[in-house]
């Protein structure tokens, strides 16, 4: 069951006596920890109602004990373990799991990790409550996550603006979150987040950021890309080197990509490629600017300067230098 899936029937007043949320992505499973502790009782149940331990100093019987307590003046108690990652005995809660007390709500929060599914306990879970494991985001996921999140905050936000908050901040959703929330703070009353929000609010650069030189590469815009260049070595902590070949390696493949995809609409392209549709158009002309062989050749020559950045064939060149000669290398 998804995390949508999850959070609808806990409106609906409708809870199932276990929820074991594992996995790589803890913002699915804060947001979920947040409701569990917040909103299922109301504060004056939750002062009787609403126990929480901490994997690292919990002990299993004292959480199976609450567990297994009556709840006071309402239908349910809420019990939730943070942290259950860091227990060493956290399998021994599967004697409660296999008979849980109707009236409580058992929430663990295994973060990082997932149980072994060889085992026994991942299968009672499933059958008792609801066992939610989580991914990390692809990175072309990221888009239409971002926009629907938005959109959960009665908000909308520019194309631009999107891919300006991916390429500076990537995919550590609860940031990205938090900062839409700071965003939507500062938005006056207006009801969308542009490209001047970003930079005004977050403090990237509506010019100089790695998505402006992305599409400088794309358009072989030699001058723009060195002036973008200059400016980064200038702010070392507005786009480090790490963040700007990983993200020209993204772009570079999937314009490499469209050759296979000759004829197709925008609208095809955009899906199989994973990009909004409004920016098709860049990779469209880049692969007009660039032949098939220019394009293979900038993805080997990214790969050889991931290793030069890294030291590797490299006698200490600056990210700039670096930079600067991918640059040409590629373009010209």
């Amino acid at each position: 069951m998804s995390v949508e899936k999850i959070l609808k029937q806990w409106k609906k007043k409708e809870f199932r006596p276990i929820y074991w949320l594992e996995g790589e992505e803890p913002y699915f499973i804060d947001v979920l920890l947040d409701y569990a502790e917040n909103k299922i009782l109301t504060p004056a149940e939750a002062e009787f109602n609403l126990s929480i331990f901490y994997g690292k100093d919990a002990d299993v019987s004292d959480i199976i004990n609450a567990c297994r307590r009556y709840p006071m003046f309402t239908e349910r108690q809420v019990v939730v373990v943070r942290e259950a990652q860091m227990m060493r005995d956290v399998e021994a809660l599967q004697p409660y799991i296999e008979k849980p007390q109707p009236s409580t709500v058992l929430v663990v929060a295994y973060k990082d990790k997932k149980l072994d599914g060889r085992k026994q306990l991942p299968k009672i879970i499933a059958k008792a409550g609801e066992l939610l494991s989580t991914k990390k985001m692809y990175d072309n996921q990221l888009p239409q996550w971002i926009v629907q999140m938005v959109e959960s905050q009665g908000l909308s936000i520019e194309p631009k603006a999107v891919e300006m908050l991916i390429n500076h901040i990537g995919n550590d959703l609860s940031r990205l979150y938090n900062e839409t929330v700071k965003l939507a703070v500062n938005l006056g009353g207006r009801k969308k987040i542009t490209a001047d929000d970003i930079e005004e609010f977050i403090g990237v650069s509506k010019e100089f950021n790695v998505f402006e030189l992305q599409a400088a590469f794309g358009k072989k815009n030699l001058s723009k890309t060195m002036q973008i260049i200059q400016y980064f070595d200038s702010n070392p902590k507005a786009a480090p080197i790490q963040m700007i070949l990983p993200a020209l390696f993204n772009f570079f493949s999937k314009v490499y990509m469209m050759y296979s995809m000759r004829g197709a609409d925008a609208q095809t392209l955009a899906s199989r490629l994973g990009v909004n549709p409004f920016f098709i158009k860049d990779y469209q002309e880049t692969s007009q600017l660039y032949s098939y062989e220019q394009i293979e050749r900038a993805l080997l020559l990214l790969h050889n300067y991931n290793l030069r950045m890294v030291g590797i064939g490299d006698a200490g060149s600056s990210d700039a230098d670096l930079m600067k000669e991918l640059a040409v290398k590629i373009m010209v």
